[in-house]
C-alpha cells in the first residue's frame, strides 16, 4: 500500500470524508492537492497533513465547471510534477420532497456531484492518458443512489449517475491501464449528522464512544477513517486489477455491490407484450421479486 511518489487530487477535501482521504493518502506516501470552496478550511487540511510529515498543497475552486477542473489537475503537474490518482469526492446537499425541489436545488446538487465528478474525470484522463503510465479514479456513490432515499431525488440522481459514468469510463480508459472505481461510503459527516436514526450514533462517536455492533456491522455506519482505507487501496498497486466496481464500506462493513441485472424474464410467443397479457403473468412470475426501496435493515436487538 506504499504510495510513495503518487500524486492525488481529492475533491472536496478540506474536512469530512474528503479530509480523512486526503490525510490517508498522504500518509501513505503521497503527495496531494487538497480542494475546498473555503480558503481557510482548505489550508487547515493541508497544515494537518504537513504536521504529519506529509505533503500537500490547496487549491481553493468550487468543483463542477471544466475550469476549476483543469485547475486542480495543472495545480498536480506544477507542484509536483504528475498526477496518479484523482478521487471526485466534493459534494453539497440541497434536500428537498419532489414537489418543493426547486430548479436551483436540483441544479446546484447535480453541477458539484455530476458534472464536477465527469469535468474532473475528464481532465485528469487526458493528463493521465499523456503520461502514459496508466492511474487511479476514484469517484464517491451514495447508497441513495443505489436504492434511493426520501427528499433526495437530486442527490439520488446524481449518485446514480455517477456509478453509471464509472462503469462507462472503466471500459473507456481500460486500454490505458486507468482504472476506474465507485466507492459508497457510510459515515459520521455534516451530510448524515441530518439523519434522524443516525444521531444517536454521530453524537457517540463526536463523544468519543464506541459504536455498537449494530450499527457498525447491520447499519455498516463509522467513522470517515473507516472508510479511507478503502481509497488507499484502490489508489495503491494492489488494486490495478480491479475496475468498474461499486464497493461500499462503512464502520466494520465492506461489501460489492452488484450491476443492475434482469431477475424474471419471460418470453412472449412471437406477438410481443399486451398489457392484458401483462397483467395475467404479472402475479405468477413477476410479483414476488419486485424490489425494494431504500436501505432495508434488521430491527436491532
Amino acid at each position: 500500500m506504499d504510495l510513495t511518489g503518487k500524486v492525488a487530487v481529492v475533491t472536496g477535501s478540506g474536512r469530512g470524508l474528503g479530509l480523512a482521504y486526503a490525510q490517508e493518502l498522504a500518509r501513505r506516501g503521497a503527495a496531494v492537492v487538497v480542494n475546498d470552496v473555503d480558503a481557510e478550511v482548505a489550508e487547515a487540511a493541508v497544515a494537518s497533513i504537513t504536521a504529519a510529515g506529509g505533503s500537500a498543497v490547496a487549491e481553493v475552486v468550487p468543483v463542477g465547471s471544466s475550469a476549476a477542473a483543469q485547475a486542480l489537475v495543472d495545480r498536480a503537474v506544477a507542484e509536483f510534477g504528475r498526477l496518479d490518482v484523482l478521487v471526485n469526492n466534493a459534494g453539497i446537499l440541497r434536500d428537498s420532497t419532489l414537489w418543493k425541489m426547486t430548479d436551483e436545488q436540483f441544479d446546484a446538487v447535480l453541477t458539484t456531484h455530476l458534472r464536477g465528478t465527469f469535468t474532473c474525470t475528464r481532465a485528469a484522463a487526458l493528463t493521465l492518458r499523456a503520461q502514459g503510465a496508466g492511474g487511479r479514479i476514484i469517484c464517491i456513490g451514495s447508497p441513495t443512489g443505489q436504492v434511493g432515499t426520501f427528499g433526495q431525488t437530486n442527490y439520488a440522481a446524481a449518485k446514480a449517475g455517477i456509478v453509471g459514468m464509472v462503469r462507462t469510463w472503466a471500459m473507456e480508459l481500460a486500454r490505458a491501464e486507468i482504472t476506474v472505481n465507485a466507492v459508497v461510503p457510510v459515515a459520521a459527516t455534516a451530510m448524515t449528522e441530518t439523519v434522524p436514526f443516525l444521531e444517536p450514533y454521530v453524537s457517540a462517536l463526536k463523544n468519543g464512544d464506541p459504536l455498537p455492533p449494530y450499527a457498525r456491522k447491520q447499519l455498516g455506519f463509522g467513522s470517515a477513517q473507516d472508510v479511507a482505507g478503502l481509497i488507499a487501496f484502490l489508489a495503491s498497486d494492489a488494486a490495478a486489477g480491479i475496475t468498474g466496481q461499486a464497493i461500499g464500506i462503512g464502520g466494520d462493513r465492506l461489501a460489492l455491490w452488484t450491476h443492475p441485472v434482469e431477475t424474471v424474464v419471460e418470453f412472449a410467443d412471437g406477438t410481443g407484450w399486451s398489457a392484458e397479457a401483462i397483467a395475467d403473468i404479472w402475479p405468477q412470475r413477476f410479483e414476488g421479486s419486485t424490489q425494494t426501496v431504500g436501505q432495508q435493515f434488521e430491527a436491532e436487538e
